[in-house]
């Protein structure tokens, strides 16, 4: 990985042993670094603003600003982000409305590790991953 940046990763989730665990995983990933934990969709928004990730993991279901809110506000400020939704919800309605508000990914909490990282890098190739 010598010479190439690492991808600044944002978690923005309420549950907080999720967010630890998700963190914990992605410590061993080389080439991706998580920059900030936010518990509530609005702290997403400050620490988007703040810390400048290329990727978002965003749940859907949080205090003070949803996931979906979070996401809108945070693309229109800073399109070059890249959201991606970690849900339990597999309804096609949170899935349509993550990507009408701008989201590269939307993956069920479920999902296996592996597929969260394959998520990351295809997103930050420009492409959707569902």
């Amino acid at each position: 990985m010598a010479g190439q940046e690492k991808i600044r990763l944002l978690i923005a989730d309420d549950h907080k042993m999720f967010t630890e665990g998700l963190r914990a995983l992605l410590a061993k990933e080389p080439d991706i670094e998580v920059v900030g934990e936010a518990e509530n969709g609005r702290r997403a928004v400050e620490l988007a603003a703040e810390l400048l990730p290329d990727v978002i993991t965003m749940d859907i279901a949080m205090p003070e600003l949803n996931g979906l809110k979070a996401t809108r506000q945070i693309l229109e400020q800073h399109p070059k982000v890249k959201v991606i939704a970690l849900s339990i919800h597999s309804d096609r309605r949170y899935v349509e409305g993550m990507l009408d508000a701008g989201a590269s990914g939307y993956l069920l909490k479920e999902c296996a590790y592996e597929e969260l990282v394959r998520a990351i890098h295809t997103v930050m190739q420009g492409k959707t991953y569902l």
